[in-house]
């Protein structure tokens, strides 16, 4: 079984749920475009628009390091950290009082999952190579 779906399937419902609550907010405080002045909508259509600019990048590199063999455990891992540092995130930035814990903590584990899938792209099935070669 494939790895990189099950994450992108969580992603997508976290996505939506994060979408549901643009929309609940633009209709509460009447606003079509932008935020209109709004704060608590300003927020979140920030963290709906961080989740839409950081989790597709992490998607493709997880695809493309599956397809070159990336042991199921290193995906999960991932995976795992991708969906943890997007909901942390979502759910600090989220707060009027936002505890910036939250923030750091979530884009901190963002950012390793990012970087560790491109390393594993990078370097990955040279390592692999390597040792099943010994």
């Amino acid at each position: 079984m494939s790895v990189t779906p099950i994450y992108a399937g969580l992603i997508a419902i976290l996505f939506v749920a994060l979408s549901a609550r643009v929309i609940a907010a633009r209709r509460s405080a009447r606003v079509v475009l932008g935020d209109g002045g709004d704060k608590a909508l300003l927020r979140r259509l920030r963290v709906q628009g961080n989740c839409a600019e950081y989790a597709p990048l992490a998607l493709v590199l997880m695809t493309l390091a599956e397809l070159q063999s990336a042991p199921v455990l290193v995906l999960h891992a991932i995976g795992l950290m991708l969906l943890i540092g997007r909901t942390v995130h979502a759910v600090g930035v989220s707060q009027e009082h936002e505890p910036f814990t939250f923030r750091v903590t979530g884009m901190a584990l963002t950012f390793t999952a990012i970087l560790s899938a491109a390393g594993f792209n990078l370097f990955g099935p040279t390592l692999l190579a390597t040792i099943a070669a010994r």
